[in-house]
C-alpha cells in the first residue's frame, strides 16, 4: 500500500518592531531577518519573503510590513511588523559672509538665503533662520550671524557667517546763504552753525567744515564759501553758500578848530586837511569834504563848518569845527597934497 505523508501545517510566523535610519542618500533597506523573530514550522523553513524592503525619506515614521514565511512543504503564513524609519542626519548648513549697505534711513535687512551657501540635506530642508536679521547704523563693520538649519524631520544645525554693513551714504548737506558785518577792527568770523541749515545723514553727523571763515574789509560783498559735512562713517558731502560781508560802520570823524586869516583880497581858503584831526574807520576813509571852504570879509570871526568824511563802504559820518576868521592886513595909507583956502573968519576945515 502507499502511504502518502503531507505537512499540512503552515509555520508559525512570529515577527518584530524594529528602526531604521535613512542613510546619507535617504535609502534604507531591510532584510526578512530584521523582521523575523524567531518563526517555526514542524518541518522546516524554506524561504522568507518581506512585500517592502527599501524606504526613502516618503516612508519617515511608521510603515507596516509583511513577512511571508513558506515552509519547505509550500505551507505559507504572514505577520506584519512596524517599520520605524527615522532620519537621523542632520543637515549640513553652509554658510557664507556678505556684505551690506545701510539705506538712507540707516538700516539694512538680510534674508536666510542670502547668508545660505548651499546647504543641504537627505531628505530636504524644511526651514532657514538667522539669529539676526536687521541691521542699523550701531552694527558697521563685522557681525556675526547664526544660520539655522531644520529640515523636514526636525534635525538641525548651525553655521556662522560674517556681515560686514557699511554705510555708503554721504550726508546730505542744506546750506544757508548769510549777511554779517565787520567789526570796528574791519574783522567777520562765521562758524559752520551759521551756513549749515539742517544738513542730514542716515547715520549721524561726525563734523562740519567750512573752507573760509575769516572775512576782512578786503571781503566786502559776497563771498563764495563750502560747508563740508562729514559723516562718523567718513562719508562727505560738501555744498556752497553765499556769505555777504557788509561793513555798516561809519567812519568816526576828529575834527579841530582853525584860524585863518584873510588875504590882500579879503578872502581866505581852507582844506577838509587842516579841519580833520585823525579820523579813522575800520575799513578806510575814501573821501573828506567841507561845507564850507572859502571866506570873506563877511566872515570875520567864528563860523562854523562841517567836515564830512565817506568810508571806502560808502558810511558816511560828520563833525563840526569852528573856523575863526581873521583881518590882520593894516590898511594901505595913500595921501596927497591939497591947497585950501582960509574963510572970512580965518579957519579952514
Amino acid at each position: 500500500a502507499i502511504v502518502t505523508v503531507q505537512d499540512l501545517i503552515a509555520p508559525i510566523v512570529i515577527t518584530q518592531n524594529i528602526s531604521v535610519q535613512l542613510d546619507a542618500n535617504a535609502q534604507a533597506v531591510i532584510t526578512p531577518a530584521q523582521i523575523n523573530n524567531g518563526s517555526t514550522d514542524n518541518c522546516s523553513i524554506a524561504t522568507y519573503v518581506l512585500d517592502a524592503t527599501n524606504f526613502t525619506c516618503a516612508n519617515v515614521g511608521p510603515n507596516t510590513v509583511t513577512l511571508t514565511v513558506t515552509d519547505v512543504n509550500g505551507n505559507v503564513s504572514t505577520g506584519t511588523a512596524i517599520v520605524t524609519v527615522q532620519d537621523l542626519i542632520v543637515p549640513a548648513a553652509i554658510s557664507q559672509n556678505i556684505t551690506v549697505q545701510l539705506g538712507i534711513n540707516g538700516q539694512v535687512a538680510i534674508t536666510p538665503a542670502q547668508i545660505n551657501n548651499g546647504s543641504f540635506d537627505n531628505c530636504g530642508i524644511a526651514t532657514l533662520t538667522l539669529d539676526i536679521t536687521n541691521f542699523t547704523c550701531a552694527n558697521i563693520g563685522a557681525n556675526n550671524v547664526i544660520l539655522t538649519i531644520t529640515d523636514a524631520n526636525g534635525n538641525v544645525s548651525t553655521a556662522t557667517a560674517i556681515v560686514t554693513v557699511q554705510d555708503l551714504i554721504a550726508p546730505t548737506v542744506v546750506t544757508q546763504n548769510i549777511s554779517v558785518q565787520l567789526d570796528a577792527n574791519g574783522q567777520a568770523v562765521i562758524t559752520p552753525a551759521q551756513i549749515n541749515n539742517g544738513s542730514t545723514d542716515n547715520c549721524s553727523i561726525a563734523t562740519y567744515v567750512l573752507d573760509v571763515t575769516n572775512f576782512t574789509c578786503a571781503n566786502v560783498g559776497p563771498n563764495t564759501v563750502i560747508l563740508t559735512v562729514t559723516d562718523v562713517n567718513g562719508n562727505i558731502g560738501t555744498a556752497p553758500a553765499i556769505v555777504t560781508v557788509q561793513d555798516l560802520i561809519a567812519p568816526t570823524v576828529i575834527s579841530q578848530n582853525i584860524s585863518v586869516q584873510l588875504d590882500a583880497d579879503g578872502q581866505a581858503v581852507i582844506t577838509p586837511a587842516q579841519i580833520n584831526n585823525g579820523s579813522f574807520d575800520n575799513c578806510g576813509i575814501a573821501t573828506y569834504t567841507l561845507d564850507i571852504a572859502s571866506f570873506t570879509c563877511a566872515n570875520v570871526g567864528p563860523n562854523t563848518v562841517t567836515l564830512t568824511v565817506t568810508d571806502v563802504n560808502g558810511n558816511v559820518a560828520t563833525g563840526t569845527a569852528a573856523v575863526t576868521v581873521q583881518d590882520l592886513i593894516a590898511p594901505t595909507a595913500i595921501s596927497q597934497n591939497i591947497t585950501v583956502q582960509l574963510g572970512i573968519n580965518g579957519q579952514v576945515a
